[in-house]
C-alpha cells in the first residue's frame, strides 16, 4: 500500500513538473516589460523560454522602454514575432563595434560579432520596434545580423552607423516593410535577397547606402521599392552601393531620390566588379534620380522588365513564399 502511495505521489509530481515546464508552450502571448508588469522584464527571458520547432505563430509582446540586451534567436525557434508597444519607444540597444579588444581578440571583435540581435531562426517577425547599435563611430557596429530565412519586419526602425543591417546568408528572404533604417558606411551589406517596400533610407554620411555580396546563382538580391532616400543637413555625395562581392545585386525602383546621390550613382569598389555587378534603377524621381551621368556599367530597367519584379517573383523558391503584411500600429 506505501509502495502505491509513492508511485501515485511521484507519478503526481511528475505530471506537475511537465505542466510547468509547459506554462509557455501554447500560441498566447509573452508580455515583457521593464517596469514589471509583464511575464519577464527581459526579452532574452521570453525567448527562452520559447519550445523548439514551433508549428504555430507566438507573439512576445514588448512594453515601452529601453532593453539593454545582446539578443540571439537561435535556429531552432520559428514563428515568432517580437511586437513592440510603440516603435520610437520600444527600444533594444547595444554598444559593441569591431575594434573593441579582448583578451581573445586583442586585434578587436570584428564586424560579425558587434550585432545587437541577431536572428538565426526561420519564420520571425519584429514589428513596431527598434533596434539599436548604440555604440560611438569607432568601426563597424551591427544593429540588425540576420541568419534565418523567411524573416519579417513592419514598421521598425535600425538605427547605427557603419554596417547597420547584415543579410548574412546567401539566399535567405527577407522583406523589410514601412521600416527607418540609418547609418553611414555600407550601412545595409551582405548577400542575402530582401525586399524593401515603403521605406525610409537615411544616410547620415558621405559615403554608401548598399554593399551587396549577391552570390551568382541567386536572381536577386537588395530590391528598393516605393523608398524614400534621405540624408541628415551637411551630407551631399552619397552613392547608392559598392558590390561587396563580385555580383552584387541592387536595384532601385519608384524611390524618391534627394540631390545628395551622387550624379555617377554607384562605385565598383574593385575596378573587375563594373564587369559582373548587377546594378540597375527604375522610374526613381526627385533631384539624385536623374540618370544622365550614371556609370556606364549600371542599367535603367524598361518598363516591361520592371513590371516582371514583384515581391513574388523575388521570394519565390519551391515553397512559394509570399507573406501577408499587416501595417497596423498596435498590439
Amino acid at each position: 500500500m506505501k509502495r502505491k502511495l509513492l508511485l501515485t505521489f511521484f507519478a503526481l509530481m511528475t505530471m506537475l513538473a511537465v505542466s510547468a515546464a509547459n506554462k509557455y508552450d501554447n500560441p498566447d502571448t509573452i508580455v515583457v516589460a521593464r517596469d514589471g508588469t509583464g511575464e519577464f522584464r527581459n526579452i532574452a527571458d521570453a525567448i527562452e523560454v520559447c519550445r523548439a520547432f514551433m508549428d504555430y505563430h507566438k507573439v512576445i509582446y514588448v512594453k515601452k522602454g529601453t532593453y539593454k540586451e545582446k539578443l540571439v534567436i537561435p535556429q531552432w525557434l520559428d514563428n515568432i514575432e517580437i511586437l513592440g508597444e510603440d516603435r520610437d519607444n520600444t527600444v533594444i540597444t547595444w554598444d559593441d563595434h569591431a575594434n573593441i579588444k579582448t583578451m581573445e581578440r586583442p586585434g578587436g571583435i570584428g564586424t560579425f560579432r558587434t550585432y545587437t540581435l541577431k536572428i538565426e531562426g526561420n519564420g520571425i517577425t519584429l514589428k513596431n520596434i527598434t533596434v539599436e547599435n548604440n555604440s560611438p563611430r569607432m568601426g563597424q557596429a551591427v544593429a540588425l545580423h540576420t541568419e534565418g530565412d523567411r524573416l519579417v519586419f513592419i514598421n521598425c526602425r535600425f538605427l547605427g552607423h557603419q554596417d547597420t543591417v547584415y543579410t548574412g546568408t546567401a539566399g535567405a528572404r527577407l522583406l523589410f516593410h514601412s521600416c527607418y533604417i540609418e547609418g553611414t558606411t555600407d550601412f545595409i551589406f551582405g548577400p542575402s535577397t530582401a525586399w524593401f517596400e515603403n521605406c525610409t533610407i537615411c544616410c547620415k554620411a558621405n559615403s554608401y547606402i548598399t554593399a551587396a555580396s549577391t552570390p551568382k546563382d541567386i536572381p536577386f538580391g537588395y530590391v528598393f521599392n516605393n523608398c524614400r532616400i534621405t540624408a541628415d543637413t551637411g551630407v551631399t555625395k552619397v552613392y547608392l552601393g559598392r558590390p561587396w562581392r563580385d555580383y552584387g545585386y541592387t536595384l532601385f525602383m519608384d524611390c524618391d531620390m534627394g540631390g545628395f546621390i551622387r550624379a555617377e550613382g554607384w562605385h565598383h569598389w574593385q575596378k573587375n566588379r563594373e564587369q559582373t555587378a548587377r546594378y540597375m534603377e527604375y522610374n526613381n524621381r526627385g533631384e539624385g534620380a536623374n540618370a544622365a551621368s550614371r556609370v556606364a556599367w549600371s542599367r535603367q530597367l524598361t518598363k516591361k522588365e520592371a513590371r516582371k519584379i514583384t515581391m513574388k517573383a523575388v521570394f519565390a523558391r519551391t515553397d512559394n513564399w509570399e507573406p501577408v503584411v499587416s501595417t497596423k500600429i498596435g498590439k
